[in-house]
């Protein structure tokens, strides 16, 4: 099992430059801190307009200040936006070569189709057209990166012969992910034998669901690309503490808030209806996996499988999700600034020092 961080650079009301400035300052200490703890990889979203949830609109950007501030930490692109009004094709490509380079070939890049009207209508971009774009995008990424020159006569752009410069330092090419919200992200990931991102959290009987049916199709993929990418990541939240009660009040309060922001999200798709983006309800954790306890004052904040608790009780979550045969489990650490940063820093430390050492090789 794999452990990574993953960012949205949330920013607390009212919106202030100097919380917007901190957000970025803590995630850097952050990442430099699970560089030396051995977290595997700091993922980055890249979102546009989402005042609070995610100002994190320029992730290569902030991603390249992480690769040059670590050296063994991976740093994961999770996901560019394959829409042509937001990134062209060619410009994905040269950024991401330049980051896999000045990384040392420490890139992975996740690809997504951006999630509101509020991010594709700011760019006059269709919903109903994003599927086509981003499988136009996964068949033409890795060509860019492995062949001299590169045409390409798409429906959503087109590339008169060019040669696409630099090219990455991976060999054949950074692996690629596909970010999965929407269920049936996860056939479209392993049909073409990419990666299969989770980035939003899902129940244990979800989870189970996609990886599954992930396992089974990749067996016969088609690959974009010129090699398989067969993990499973899935996304989480972490605050880990000695006690449980107390990591239940401070974690409960960032996962409450980070719940409050996404789910705007979602109503945000009734905007504008469209069969492109399914609906996503009851799919994350809650239900039947939430503690079934007859005294309320006694339910914890947060549902199972959250890793938010003393390192016993996060030891056992994380022990379900690889059984279901998942590679890796990516943690929100921080929503809104609401964490102190030292806070943030003890509980990674104590999941490094406590939990980390159960799924190391030759772990219990």
């Amino acid at each position: 099992m794999k452990f990574g961080i993953f960012f949205e650079l949330s920013v607390p009301q009212p919106l202030g430059h100097a919380d917007e400035v901190q957000a970025y300052r803590d995630a850097l200490e952050q990442s430099r801190l699970a560089d030396e703890l051995g977290f595997t990889t700091a993922w980055a979203v890249e979102h546009h307009f989402l005042q609070e949830y995610s100002h994190c609109s320029a992730p290569e950007v902030f991603l390249t200040a992480v690769a040059m501030s670590t050296s063994r930490l991976r740093v994961g692109h999770g996901g560019v936006v394959c829409v042509p009004q937001i990134n062209h094709p060619v410009r994905v490509a040269e950024r991401a070569a330049a980051l896999d380079i000045l990384s040392g070939g420490r890139l992975d890049v996740g690809t997504a189709r951006a999630s509101t009207i509020t991010e594709l209508g700011g760019f006059m971009a269709d919903p109903d057209s994003t599927k086509m774009s981003w499988d136009e995008y996964i068949d033409v990424l890795p060509r860019m990166w492995t062949e001299e020159r590169v045409r390409y006569d798409g429906t959503t752009f087109t590339l008169p012969e060019r040669p696409v410069v630099p090219k990455p330092v991976q060999d054949p090419h950074p692996p690629l992910w596909v970010t999965v919200t929407s269920p049936g992200t996860e056939r479209d990931a392993a049909d073409r034998g990419i990666g299969c991102l989770g980035v939003a959290a899902a129940s244990f009987k979800e989870q189970e669901r996609r990886t599954g049916e992930y396992r089974k199709r990749i067996q016969q993929c088609d690959p974009a690309g010129r090699a398989v990418n067969d993990q499973v990541a899935t996304m989480n939240y972490l605050f880990c503490h000695e006690d449980d009660a107390t990591a239940s009040r401070i974690g409960g309060t960032m996962f409450n808030a980070f719940g409050m922001l996404n789910s705007q999200l979602l109503w945000a798709r009734e905007v504008y209806p469209t069969p492109a983006y399914r609906s996503l309800g009851n799919l994350a954790p809650g239900g039947v996996d939430r503690v079934r306890d007859t005294d309320p004052a006694a339910r914890r904040p947060v549902p199972e499988g959250v890793a938010i608790g003393d390192p016993d009780r996060i030891v056992k979550a994380i022990k379900i999700w690889e059984s279901m045969g998942v590679d890796a489990i990516n943690f929100l650490l921080n929503t809104a600034n609401l964490v102190p940063q030292d806070q943030v820093l003890a509980s990674m430390r104590l999941f490094a020092a406590e939990v980390m050492p159960h799924f190391a090789e030759g772990g219990d």
